[in-house]
Order: structure tokens, then sequence, then C-alpha cells
């Protein structure tokens, strides 16, 4: 696929062009509605808001100390329009937003607004994760982004903070990650090792007996070799760096809404090809946004769309008709992102591993990290695609830590036979089932939609890189600090995979 720019009327934004559409012969318009209910005339709306402010202010004065008053305010809505409208309040939501209003100048100053529909974050994926970042991956384009994002975390207050307010502190805790490889797996840790020192990590490798020196309460039976991180690599508060970003993004003009988009009012284009086949662009011009604990809709007016609704990604493509094209061709190809759940037990062992303990991989899957000064650790195991539990709710099976994870972790850490479960909670991976990396970038036929969502569980570590390369996009129609390409859209169309070698 190609980049070429395809120009509309007031947008700057850098579209997708590839060969199916280099010979187009004809244009046909057509219009599309997927919202249930519209709110009445904008500018009904505007007076109505209006006339209620003005009561409530008679309330006040006539009833002095009282929050009462007799007609509800239509503060709550979203406005009419924004010049981006940014799906998801989750980490990578308010990155691109923060991002967005960063880069911005006075001759590119844009409206931005983030649609949440869970504001108690719940059931959100960042507040739910375990917290890591690391450099040890396969892929350049992955170690890059978590080297920004460790630049970040440690210099958070020269981007995250606010004037006359207290200093940020997400508790970094830069312990390292420690993976454990058996002989099969030895040599690709290898090849790792030397692209992650080319891309500038600082990690180094371990033979089981400089690791067994280390690290005396490892059992290293079976362990072949073992790669640690030795700067920029260990955990934090996601909760924290969470707020930190919202509370950031609002101090610098993005307006928030707590709403779930029920659907999009887009155009299309139709485009035959010399051979005389159609191809359908679309062209976003309104969002649909249901308030909160209300049925009222508002539709928002707005030039670009960033899907950032992590496992619930998918939802929002099949909204604008990604997938749902003739068989065989691009309009067919779904965004293949699904939500999984995944377990993480805090357990307490008095006689574990102590301010030394990094997050551990090791070779079987489990993983392991200290979590406080208490002597108490969290953890978990992915399961394999056959034994998937049931993303339907964040239910917790607790067998499953006794019967899978434990035994693996108290064969690795001979401590940890004796340990308690304390508690324990599940959280969403927006998962691509593709090749499990992230999707960044603009839709090659949905002209104005661009993703940030796939990530299967490295969303977190990398939201910094990856909301500075969507504002980009979104201002200058191309990354300019990280080539981040190869994580587009077009992948899935053209059948290639960006692989990672070292998922977890």
């Amino acid at each position: 696929m190609t980049v070429g720019r395809l120009c509309w009327k007031g947008s700057w934004l850098l579209l997708a062009r590839g060969g199916p559409v280099l010979g187009a012969t004809a244009w046909t318009h057509k219009s599309f509605m997927t919202a249930t209910a519209l709110l009445k005339q904008d500018d009904f709306t505007k007076g109505m808001s209006n006339e209620i402010n003005q009561i409530r202010e008679k309330v006040k004065k006539a009833l002095p100390g009282s929050d009462w008053y007799p007609l509800k305010s239509m503060d709550h809505l979203p406005p009419e329009h924004a010049d981006i409208v940014i799906v998801g309040g989750g980490i990578m939501g308010w990155s691109v937003a923060y991002w967005l209003k960063k880069m911005q100048t006075k001759k590119k100053a844009y409206n931005v607004l983030v649609v949440e529909r869970d504001p108690t974050y719940s059931h959100a994926s960042t507040v739910l994760s375990a917290g890591g970042i690391r450099q040890q991956f396969s892929r350049p384009e992955n170690i890059q982004m978590s080297l920004f994002g460790a630049h970040f975390l440690r210099n958070i207050n020269e981007y995250l903070g606010i004037m006359n307010e207290d200093p940020v502190d997400i508790q970094f805790n830069p312990s390292g990650y420690l993976f454990l490889s058996s002989e099969k797996g030895a040599e690709i840790l290898e090849d790792n090792y030397r692209i992650q020192r080319e891309q500038g990590a600082k990690v180094m490798l371990l033979s089981p007996d400089l690791l067994k020196k280390k690290f005396p309460w490892i059992n290293t039976q079976e362990v072949a070799l073992a790669s640690y991180g030795l700067e920029n690599e260990g955990w934090f508060d996601p909760w924290l760096l969470l707020t930190a970003l919202r509370r950031k993004a609002l101090s610098m003009g993005v307006v928030h809404c707590h709403g779930e988009v029920t659907g999009f009012n887009y155009v299309t284009q139709e485009m035959l090809t010399a051979d005389g086949n159609p191809v359908n662009f679309k062209l976003i011009k309104q969002v649909i946004v249901q308030t909160q604990n209300s049925l009222e809709n508002q539709p928002v007016e707005c030039m670009a769309v960033v899907n950032a609704a992590g496992a619930w990604s998918s939802n929002v493509a099949e909204m604008v008709g990604i997938g749902f094209g003739d068989p065989g061709t691009y309009e067919d190809v779904k965004l293949p992102v699904e939500p999984r759940k995944r377990y993480i037990y805090m357990f307490h062992c008095p006689n574990g591993p102590g301010l030394d303990c990094p997050m551990l991989i090791d070779s079987s899957g489990a993983y392991f990290r200290r979590e406080g000064l208490g002597g108490n650790y969290i953890g978990g195991l992915s399961p394999p695609e056959e034994e998937e539990p049931d993303h339907s709710n964040l239910d917790v099976d607790h067998d499953y830590f006794q019967q899978k994870v434990w035994p693996l972790l108290a064969h690795r850490v001979p401590v940890f036979e004796s340990l308690k479960v304390k508690s324990a909670w599940a959280g969403y991976y927006d998962y691509n089932t593709y090749d499990q990396n992230g999707i960044i970038g603009i839709h090659p036929l949905a002209q104005n939609l661009y993703f940030a969502c796939g990530f299967s569980g490295h969303g977190l570590q990398q939201a910094p890189a990856v909301g500075r390369a969507v504002a980009e996009l979104l201002n200058f129609g191309q990354f300019t600090s990280l080539d981040l390409n190869s994580f587009g859209f077009q992948r899935f169309m053209f059948q290639q995979p960006v692989l990672e070698r070292n998922i977890v």
C-alpha cells in the first residue's frame, strides 16, 4: 500500500490509498446513519440549556445554600462539535488527547473530546493490569516505544506536572524484568538480546550459575539462560498514571464526556477501479453519544475519530461498517481485536524474595513480582488458546491458581510452597488475534478513523509513545518520532503479520 493525499475541503488528514483504487473512473455518494435516536435541533438544545441555567441561578438566589433546582441542566451532554473525538478514556485515549494538546499551535488548535462509558474505571484494562514496563521485546519498534515510555515515566513531571499542584508520583519501581529460558528457547533469547542492545536497551544475559548467584532463591533447574533488564524496567501504579494523564489533558483544554458511542453518521464514496470493481471509502461526519444513565443521544460533529476503546474496539469499528464488505474484498477485513480475560492473584509469603525481586517471567509463562514491602506478591499465567475463560464477566477462577499457577511458581521459587493467596482480580486484554501487536494509524478505507488498540497486554507501557504517534499522524500526516507504519491496519489486508517473539 502506498500513501498519498486525497484532498477533502477543509481537511488536513492524510489518507491511505492502495493499488485497487488507482484506476478509479467514477464516484457515487451514499449516506448512512447508525444511531437509533438523535436530539432535536441544535439551536433548540442551546436555547433550552440557557433557559435552564437561568432558572437555576434564580433558584440559587431564592434558596441560598441549596443545590436543589427544578429542572435538569444539559451540561452533562457532550458538545455539538469537536475536531477530534476519542472513543475510550483509558490510558491510550487520554495519552492521545494529551499529545494532541501538547503539539497544538495557534494555527493548529483542536477541540478534543474524550468519551468514556465507565467513569468508575471498574472494568478498565488500564487499572486492572500488573503495571509492568520492559524493553525486552524482539521487534525494534516495540523496544523503542517502551524506551520512550520509560523516559516519559522517569521525567513524568516535565510532561504531566501542573503548576501549583502536587508533583506526580506513579510509584515507579525500577527492579527490572527477568526472563528465564529453557534450552529450547535459549537461542531466541540470545537473538532478542542482540536486538535489544542494538536499540539501546540495557540488558544482560545470565548463565544458570550467575543467575543463582544473583538470585539465590531461584531454582535454576531446566533454566539454560536468563535475560535481565538493568535499567528502565519494572512496574508502577497504573491508576496514578491514568489520573495524571487525565488531569493534565483536562488542564490543557480537553473535554470529556461520560457516555457510550452508539453509532456514527458517515458518507460513503464509491470508486470504480480500472477493472470495474467498486471500492467504498467512508468519511465519518458525526459521532453519536448516548449519555450515562440516559436515553438521550447527542450527535457530535467531528473531523476525525480515534478508536481507543481497548477490548471493545471491534464493536466501534463495526459501527462504521468495517468488516462487512463482500467476501474476499478489503472491505470484508475485520478489526481482529477481542476481549481476553486474565487473572491476577495477590499472595503472601513472609520468607519470599526481598527488595531485589524483579518481575520474573518463567519459561512456563508463569510470572510474579513483588508488591510493596510486606512479603506480598502478584502473579498469574496466561492460558492456552483452547482454555480461554469466559470474558462475559470479571469473575475470578481461584482453582486456576491452585491447579495451574501455584505449582509452576513453587517449582521456580521453592519458598512459594508455603504462600497464601490474599486476593485476586481479573482484567481484560484488548487482544489482537492476528499477531498480538498494537494497531496504530488510519484505516485505509475509513478516511478519518484512526486506531490505537489491540496491544494485547502491552498498552499501558506503550501508551506514551502511541499517543504521541497518533497525534503526529493527525497533526502532520505522518509519524515523525518513531516509524510505526508496520503496525497499520493494512497489514491485515495484505497478510503481513508483525510478529513478536517475546509475548507475555
